[in-house]
């Protein structure tokens, strides 16, 4: 233990902090990686996914990936996954996307709101907010 009385009020503060997290229900930060064996599975969850609908090739999409990636962490009560169209291209075909990136916003399965195109921050953060209550 420290004798410092500030470095034991910050610690207690952060203590604070991390309990009062466990409370809330969040989703495991990260991106989810999505194909045909679990893109069902975790879209049919009761909480909205975000999903990302990308290929290698597509410079949008590429300019996409850290908005995405830094909102995922902002929005916890979201799941964020991304599904490369090239590799899973029924899952493409079964939501027509015809052009990307496109963010779909899935609730208990189904789909509840989109976006095309590259929308930045601010799309993201829109899609999220409105979807976050």
């Amino acid at each position: 233990m420290s004798d410092d009385p500030e470095i034991e009020k910050i610690k207690q503060r952060k203590l604070e902090e991390m309990l009062k997290q466990q409370d809330q229900p969040h989703i495991q930060p990260g991106i989810i990686d999505l194909n045909s064996t679990n893109f069902n599975q975790i879209v049919s969850a009761d909480n909205p996914t975000l999903v990302d609908f990308w290929a290698d090739w597509c410079g949008p999409c590429k300019s996409m990936h850290p908005i995405f990636e830094s909102l995922s962490k902002k929005y916890t009560n979201i799941k964020f996954a991304r599904v490369n169209v090239d590799q899973n291209q029924n899952i493409a075909m079964k939501f027509s996307v015809q052009s990307i990136p496109m963010f779909i916003m899935f609730k208990s399965g189904q789909i509840v709101d989109k976006m095309m195109g590259a929308v930045g921050a601010p799309g993201i953060h829109m899609i999220c907010k409105k979807h976050s209550n």
